[in-house]
Formats: C-alpha cells, sequence, structure tokens
C-alpha cells in the first residue's frame, strides 16, 4: 500500500484499533489526537514495533485551520495521502432533549458533524484525481443510533450521526467521478472507553441483553469493516453505510 491514511482521534477505541490493522495491511497512518498526546504515543510504539509507518499530529478537527494543518504534516511525513478514517467524535452524559442546553448541542455538532465535513474536505483536495491526486478512500464512522435515535439517552448524537449518513451518501455520489470513494460504518454497543462520558458506567452490562448476539462489539471487529472498506477489495462500494451492531 504505501499511501498515507489519516485517522482522526486515533488513540483509543475504534482508532486506535483501526490505526494498528491498517499499518498491518500497509498503510502509513497519521494518528490523529487533541487532548490524549500519551495515548497517540502508545499507538504510534505499537505500530512501530511490529514494523509499520506512523506519526502523531495533534489537531482540533473543529478548527478550520488545524485540519488544514493535519493534512499538511500527512503530505510532509508520507507523501499522497490516499485515506481517511473520520473516527474523531464525542457524546455527553444521558439525558432528555428538554434539559440540554445549547453550548451541549454545539460540543456534539462540531465534533461530530463539523470536524468529519472540514477532514473530508481537505481529504478531497488532497485525493481527487481532477486536482492531480490519485483517488482514494474516505470511511466515515457513524452509528446506529442513527436509526435508533437513542432516546432518553443521546438524541443529540443520534442526529448528528443521521447528519453523517446524509453526508456519505450525498459525498460519495458528489466525488465518485474523481477517483474517491465513500462509505460509513455504524457501529452498535462497543466496549470503548467512550461509554465513560455518558456517566452510566454499566451501560454495556444493561444493553448487552438487548442485542440479538448477547454481547457487545470490540473496538477491532469494528476495524475490521473500516479497513476493509479502506482496500481495493471494496472497489466497487461507495455512498454504502455497514452496520456492525450484532443484529441491533
Amino acid at each position: 500500500m504505501n499511501s498515507g491514511l489519516v485517522i482522526t482521534g486515533a488513540g483509543r477505541g475504534i482508532g486506535a484499533a483501526t490505526a494498528i490493522l491498517a499499518a498491518q495491511a500497509g498503510w502509513r497512518v497519521v494518528i490523529n489526537y487533541r487532548e490524549n498526546r500519551a495515548a497517540a504515543e502508545s499507538v504510534c510504539r505499537r505500530i512501530h514495533e511490529t514494523g509499520g509507518d506512523a506519526a502523531i499530529c495533534r489537531a482540533d478537527v473543529a478548527d478550520d485551520a488545524s485540519v488544514e494543518n493535519l493534512f499538511a504534516f500527512a503530505r510532509r511525513e508520507f507523501g499522497p495521502v490516499r485515506g481517511l478514517v473520520n473516527n474523531a467524535g464525542t457524546l455527553e452524559s444521558s439525558m432528555r432533549v428538554e434539559e440540554m442546553d445549547g453550548a451541549r448541542i454545539d460540543r456534539i455538532l462540531s465534533t461530530n458533524v463539523k470536524g468529519s465535513l472540514l477532514c473530508a474536505r481537505e481529504a478531497v483536495r488532497c485525493m481527487s484525481v481532477r486536482r492531480g491526486g490519485e483517488g482514494g478512500s474516505i470511511v466515515n464512522i457513524s452509528s446506529v443510533a442513527a436509526r435508533l435515535g437513542s432516546p432518553n439517552e443521546f438524541v443529540d448524537y443520534a442526529a448528528s450521526k443521521g447528519a453523517i449518513d446524509t453526508f456519505t451518501v450525498g459525498l460519495a455520489g458528489e466525488v465518485a467521478e474523481d477517483g474517491i470513494r465513500v462509505n460509513a460504518v455504524r457501529p452498535g454497543l462497543i466496549d470503548t472507553e467512550i461509554h465513560a462520558l455518558s456517566g452510566e458506567p454499566d451501560r454495556i452490562g444493561r444493553i448487552s441483553p438487548h442485542i440479538p448476539m448477547q454481547r457487545p462489539g470490540t473496538a477491532e471487529e469494528v476495524a475490521r469493516a473500516i479497513v476493509w472498506l479502506l482496500s481495493d477489495e471494496s472497489s466497487y462500494c461507495t455512498g454504502a453505510l455497514i452496520d456492525c451492531a450484532g443484529g441491533r
């Protein structure tokens, strides 16, 4: 492969698992983080220890200049960028919509929606064959919450992921002739650190019995779907939304 791949929010969870698996597949991985440099460095070390190429770059995906710097860094480090995983995302404590304030909604939408659009914009500028690029693949991380709605918990988060679904389909149609494929993976209940943000430590235990497969998924299981969508094995796949949710 030997092409550059930017993964946002790659210091933990699904992003970290994807970085490690993608490096094993031959991608040269830029591990983006916003706050936890130590976690990003740990993922980078793991990749280097197994002979892969990786570098870390701090960037706030909701900030225009910061995103431009992230992709400039990727090009300097690894040459042509041919992959992007829009993984950075956040949620907040469980509550009903009537209790939410505007600041919370702004934080959710800035990271989950604005951040994905800004990163995709830079990726298209790098990859588009019309602009002299080599084509490539964008994988957005959505959620089954986009179709379940997450009532009484995270309707704002679910709404942000619904926006990602629509964005995925729209951008896929827009850039198909530019040699760029755009798809999304919609994880269900995955055993990662993000649940700590919900304020409910046993959320996984509460929901697992309601999943047809009777268990949460792992970050590695989601990463396999992402890396497949990045690869040429999915070469006729664009505008697709792939659920990785245990049947939920």
